[in-house]
């Protein structure tokens, strides 16, 4: 499974997507059109245990009342959105293990100003600094 598809599965996959994602413009023009809010429910299940409530991170993204009266995402929201997803399937491929990525997306890290990663990937430039922390731990880069 490629990257894209990595994301599009954190996203909940053809079952929510209604689409099947093969490549980034297929995931962009899904993203713009906005996604179904399900999508957003599907990626703060990978973030959380399975035993947890997933509101508070869905909440971070969409304020509550809006989440509540909405069938999809608007664009922003979906960005953000997918922004979560895109860290969330690469810790997952790294370490292959839900529960080890979980603790690595929940967990303070110094290389990021002991700002959790899931914190940090509510920006565009922390998603970024997340995903060169997670290269660098693909590659064997000291830390």
């Amino acid at each position: 499974m490629n990257g894209v598809e990595r994301v599009a599965e954190v996203l909940g996959g053809q079952p929510v997507l209604r689409a099947s994602v093969r490549t980034w413009l297929d995931l962009e023009r899904l993203v713009q059109a906005g996604l179904p809010k399900r999508a957003l429910q599907h990626v703060a299940r990978h973030a959380v245990g399975p035993d947890e409530p997933i509101n508070e991170l869905v909440y971070r993204v969409v304020p509550a009342a809006t989440f509540k009266r909405r069938t999809r995402l608007s664009a922003e929201e979906s960005q953000r959105t997918e922004r979560l997803a895109r860290v969330i399937a690469l810790a997952e491929s790294i370490w292959e293990d839900p529960a080890a990525s979980r603790y690595f997306l929940n967990r303070p890290h110094p290389l990021l100003g002991n700002e959790t990663p899931l914190d940090a990937a509510q920006s565009e430039l922390g998603a970024r600094r997340v995903e060169r922390l997670l290269y660098d731990v693909e590659h064997g880069l000291p830390l």
